[in-house]
């Protein structure tokens, strides 16, 4: 994270080190680099520290910052110039210890609130925004303050609030680089140039962290060819700048130009900027060589070699699919779509964010590249691939649609609506923490709303705005129509904002806007939302007695409140429960198809459902859903020996064929067995001689095999 670093250690740094910092802000570097090296040689142990940080030596400096701590361990000046360098070579924890140390030392020293805000947004969190109000409440003419605020603001989709930060900045200092940065990012998020980039490099003409700046707004916007554009130029006027060379390496690993990647991620490792990020990206890039790769003229299908044989057949129609329907629907073609699929979850999250650790993450798209878990990432049932695959290429085709200047609420929100278009049993499901926000008065206004996904003010609300913008896709669909969505769509690629969007399309104020929305979801939701106590205190009660096997008492507790939250998928899961203990057949088999109405994606209880309905004489039914379980985990060894037997039985024997095939990539325990069938399903399907093939490689692993004997005669006559 090293954005804004140099221009706030002017600030918390000695008289001499301000003049060194002065003659890197006007890009004097020669002279600056003597005047740090004059620092090195100084009896001051700070001085020192300043001159080795101003030379990059790190280590160096970080031991005399040490050093002068010791000597004055209630100087908030030194410990936030120590918090800085750390925060430069991206220790936040480290960073964020020493800046709350500066503040006890000096609760008025405007500059550590500053780096403790700066820590704060590294992690999304709310208060990031009010340690940098702070620093103003202390020292009203800092500027950096302001800058950083203008930074904040335009993460949050708040431009207007952006630029007012940002002039203020100016206002106060005419040389605020990185607020005349946010100002410039402003201009080329919508056009090609911008007069703040000639303002920047006349006072500095080196300034490269004014493109990283840049970069970070055009990443954030999807944008990332962009981006890296950006960052080309950030390192070419300052090739010392590490952090924009990570950011180029980490970009350029996300659309899949791994060889750069590894260059530029090498070359700041290296050079000691060995950030976690770009540790953990070096390590994900030696594995690349792992995947197997199938490509057609629309497509590039990037799958484990471990698992491809098993993935491919079922992840490429199904691509196919959501490509046909996208490109039909928004009207363009984004080019060849790459989508890479990964077993091991910290392996996607390094490969997309860098950085491991982020467990609740599915799918990230950039720009035409898709990237999303195995199945074989999470435990079976946790998540759909395909869902989680639909979603992310609606990002693919929406971004290109309106030339990536798309709002993250919109992108989001369409992506959400687009999975219950795509399958109902998908959809977007109403959770207890959105019945709360819903509740408590918590959603918010359109114009806002971009704000709940990158800044949100408590526990749960980026889930509660995927929510949000997802019903707000609905509504619009549901009372304007498809065509409504294209035409705001459109409005996005002509660069105009969310308001002007509503406006030419719906018709309508936002203010409006946002009251018939509320309207619509009020009349959606008010039974849930009145009845939600009474709804979780009877299903926790239900639960008491299911655990002390009183099914009775469960089933009379659950069927009194199940209609109040029936997008619960739990709910139907212990309602089927209480029926199984009762004997009641066909009651269970309906609340298990409630279950995957509601969006259950237990890989144990649709399995049940399906064996209950081939049972029950309903192979269709059962098909269906065992072919849903394929959807969530094709990783289930019995799912595909069922299917396969259904589909043989109903004479669809090129599907049966798929079916065995995927029993045998899984490598079961009685491959003679799983031959045979494959082999008979071949036979069905007058594929003689692969079938033959599959016979002898079921009596090549079981020679006495009489039933693989027996298809042997036959075929053989």
């Amino acid at each position: 994270m090293m954005r804004f670093v140099c221009l706030a250690v002017l600030s918390a740094t000695g008289v001499l080190g301000q003049q060194c910092d002065l003659l890197v802000r006007h890009g004097k570097r020669p002279e600056a680099a003597a005047c740090y090296q004059a620092l090195t040689r100084s009896d001051s142990a700070f001085a020192r520290a300043e001159g080795f940080l101003g030379l990059r030596e790190y280590q160096t400096a970080n031991d005399n910052f040490r050093e002068a701590d010791k000597e004055h361990p209630n100087s908030a000046v030194i410990k936030t110039a120590w918090g800085n360098l750390y925060l430069g070579l991206e220790r936040q924890s480290d960073a964020s210890d020493l800046f709350r140390e500066a503040i006890q030392a000096d609760e008025n020293y405007a500059p550590a609130y500053l780096g403790l805000s700066r820590t704060l947004s590294e992690e999304f969190d709310k208060d990031a925004v009010k340690a940098a109000q702070q620093a103003l409440v202390h020292d009203p003419k800092y500027f950096p303050a302001h800058e950083f605020l203008a930074y904040l603001a335009l993460e949050g989709g708040e431009a207007k609030l952006a630029e007012q930060e940002a002039q203020k900045a100016i206002a106060i200092s005419p040389e605020a680089l990185d607020a005349m940065a946010v100002l410039a990012s402003m201009d080329l998020l919508k056009a090609d140039s911008s007069p703040w980039m000639d303002r920047i490099l006349k006072v500095n003409p080196l300034y490269g962290e004014a493109y990283s700046i840049v970069g970070h707004f055009m990443e954030m916007n999807y944008r990332y060819t962009e981006a890296i554009a950006a960052y080309r130029k950030a390192i070419e006027l300052d090739p010392d700048l590490a952090h924009a060379r990570a950011q180029l390496g980490v970009n350029l690993m996300r659309i899949g130009q791994t060889e750069e990647a590894q260059k530029q991620l090498a070359r700041c490792y290296h050079e000691h900027f060995q950030s976690a990020e770009v540790r953990n990206s070096l390590k994900f890039l030696d594995t690349v060589s792992q995947y197997d790769h199938f490509t057609s003229p629309s497509m590039e299908l990037v799958i484990n070699k471990s698992e491809s044989a098993l993935l491919r057949p079922y992840i490429e129609p199904e691509l196919k699919r959501a490509m046909a329907t996208y490109q039909k629907k928004y009207n363009v073609n984004p080019g060849k779509v790459r989508l890479e699929v990964y077993p091991n979850h910290e392996d996607f999250v390094v490969r997309t964010l860098g950085l491991p650790g982020q467990g609740g993450l599915l799918g990230v798209t950039f720009g035409t590249v898709v990237a999303i878990d195995s199945p074989t990432a999470r435990e079976p049932g946790d998540f759909s691939w395909a869902d989680t695959m639909w979603h992310e290429l609606c990002h693919v085709y929406v971004i290109y649609a309106t030339h990536n200047l798309v709002p993250r609420w919109f992108s989001e929100g369409l992506a959400v609506h687009e999975e219950g278009v795509a399958s109902p049993l998908w959809g977007n499901r109403l959770g207890p923490d959105t019945v709360a926000a819903i509740k408590a008065k918590k959603l918010l206004p359109v114009l806002e709303l971009d704000g709940g996904f990158v800044r949100p003010q408590y526990p749960g609300q980026v889930l509660v705005s995927y929510f949000q913008a997802g019903k707000i896709c609905d509504f619009i669909a549901e009372r304007w129509g498809d065509s409504a969505i294209l035409g705001m769509i459109h409005t996005y690629a002509a660069h105009k904002s969310t308001e002007e969007a509503i406006a030419e399309n719906l018709h309508e104020s936002p203010a409006a806007f946002d009251k018939d929305f509320q309207d619509w979801m009020t009349k959606k939701t008010a039974n849930a939302v009145s009845h939600f106590d009474e709804w979780r205190a009877g299903m926790k009660s239900a639960g008491v007695d299911l655990k002390a096997r009183n099914s009775e008492a469960a089933l009379a507790k659950i069927l009194a409140v199940k209609d109040f939250f029936p997008e619960d998928p739990e709910t139907f899961e212990a309602l089927a429960h209480c029926y199984e203990m009762a004997g009641k057949k066909p009651e269970e088999i309906r609340a298990l198809e409630q279950y995957r109405e509601a969006g259950g994606t237990g890989v144990i209880e649709l399995k049940k459902l399906a064996h209950m309905q081939a049972e029950a004489g309903q192979p269709e039914k059962a098909i269906r859903t065992y072919q849903e379980i394929n959807l969530i985990y094709p990783e289930d060894q019995e799912t595909h020996q069922k299917l396969g037997s259904l589909l043989l039985t109903a004479a669809r024997n090129s599907e049966a064929i798929q079916e065995y095939r995927a029993v045998l990539a899984l490598k079961p325990s009685d491959a003679a067995a799983s031959h045979l069938d494959l082999a008979r399903a071949l036979n069905a399907a007058h594929q003689t001689s692969e079938a033959k093939d599959q016979v002898l490689l079921a009596l090549e692993a079981a020679p006495n095999y009489k039933p693989a004997q027996q298809l042997l005669l036959q075929l053989s006559q």
